[in-house]
């Protein structure tokens, strides 16, 4: 989780709400663990699932929000 790859994040949350972040596997954390850690560094994100080792974020556009959340 590097500077550059928490910046390409965040560029991607302003064209779209959802994005996918493939954790490799010789990551030192897993990919749950990679998901609260993001959700900690970038404001305004919500780790909505873990598959494998896919992490899937959301983030409410502020203008053109297309995507509703369940609240739980």
């Amino acid at each position: 989780m590097t500077e550059a790859g928490l910046s390409a994040m965040t560029d991607a949350f302003s064209t779209r709400e959802l994005i996918k972040v493939k954790v490799q596997e010789a990551a030192p954390i897993s990919a749950k663990e990679a998901g609260a850690v993001l959700t900690e560094k970038l404001p305004g994100v919500e780790h909505v699932q873990t598959i494998g080792r896919t992490v899937v974020l959301y983030r409410r556009h502020p203008e053109k929000a297309e995507i509703q959340l369940p609240r739980g």
